[in-house]
């Protein structure tokens, strides 16, 4: 299958590119950027090796269709979708934080109350909490926004005020944005029988200064799902939960000996291994959205996305 690992279009009044983990976004005319969604996969702040087949369209698809169900209550910054794979949106400076919120002890939380911490990112953690357990309330947990090969790395409130990362009145409207998603992702996964376990938010600044949701939204790669249906029984007996996120990669990349650490040497994927990945993400796009998966033509993908694209800007 044509995969999507790098692209390096010319298109009209193009002025420069960004190439991030899985997201090349070009900057049109200092007014429009396109945002293509690759099949790289990244884990651990590492792209790996192989693309999973049609993994930009799920994350694209899936983040268009969110933004489209808060737009009523967080103003975004998308446009228009010209291409499977592609958005097109309001050229935004972004606040180098990620918004992460959580609403369970799962993940890297986990790991971290594991290893005997009980506060992240300035925030306290109950005692006497066990893996994936709800929290009483949820909880932001914001990182750095790490350029490509670093680490994102955890950062309190204060940090980010003290450090003038954010002004503090910027700052209030990316917490009450950040819970407003967290809560309206909360009920749209409640109704596919889905549990939004943690996310992470982006927002920029448009050039009037208007504050807006950017990047994607409770995607795999930027969430973390469980199935509501069996959840309290497995946490009673001690069981993993059934989950829909790309925690599955990283555990399958620990279980291998990789956490993204010097030294450490990227497990070898099979073809079988990219094939199930693949499909667990259209297992995802398919539970969450309540749609069925269309896989688009990828014959010629990269033709297919420029001319798309092309025919959009001269439109």
């Amino acid at each position: 299958m044509n995969t999507i690992n790098e692209t390096s279009f010319q298109f009209p009044n193009q002025k420069e590119v960004y190439k991030g983990k899985v997201r090349e976004v070009y900057n049109i005319n200092n007014e429009l950027l396109v945002m293509i969604a690759s099949d790289r996969l990244s884990a651990f702040d590492v792209i790996l090796p192989r693309q999973i087949p049609f993994k930009g369209q799920i994350l694209n698809q899936i983040a268009t269709k969110m933004m489209n169900d808060t737009a009523d209550i967080v103003p975004n910054w998308l446009i228009a979708n010209p291409d499977e794979n592609v958005a097109v949106g309001h050229l935004c400076e972004p606040f180098k934080v990620e918004m992460v919120i959580r609403g369970y002890l799962s993940g890297h939380a986990a790991r971290e109350y594991k290893a005997g911490k009980r506060t992240l990112c300035g925030v306290d953690m109950p005692e006497g909490m066990k893996e994936n357990d709800k929290f009483p309330f949820a909880i932001i947990t914001p990182s750095t926004k790490a350029d490509n090969g670093e680490h994102d790395e955890d950062i309190s409130r204060e940090d980010i005020l003290a450090k003038g990362i954010v002004s503090e009145e910027d700052y209030l409207v990316l917490e009450d944005y950040t819970r407003k998603l967290f809560q309206r992702g909360t009920e749209i996964a409640k109704k596919r029988g889905l549990i939004l376990v943690d996310t992470k938010y982006e927002f920029g600044k448009t050039k009037e200064g208007k504050i807006v949701l950017i990047d994607e939204i409770h995607t795999p790669d930027s969430s973390r799902y469980f199935y509501e249906e069996g959840y309290a029984d497995r946490q009673d007996k001690g069981e993993k939960q059934k989950q829909l996120s790309k925690e599955f990669v990283r555990q399958w990349l620990i279980e291998n000996g990789f956490q993204g650490k010097e030294g450490q040497q990227i497990p070898e994927m099979s073809d079988d291994k990219i094939i199930e990945i693949s499909n667990r993400y259209i297992e995802l796009f398919e539970q969450i959205t309540g749609e069925k998966f269309v896989k688009a033509n990828t014959d010629n993908v990269l033709k297919r996305i420029e001319e798309n694209v092309v025919d959009f800007l001269n439109g």
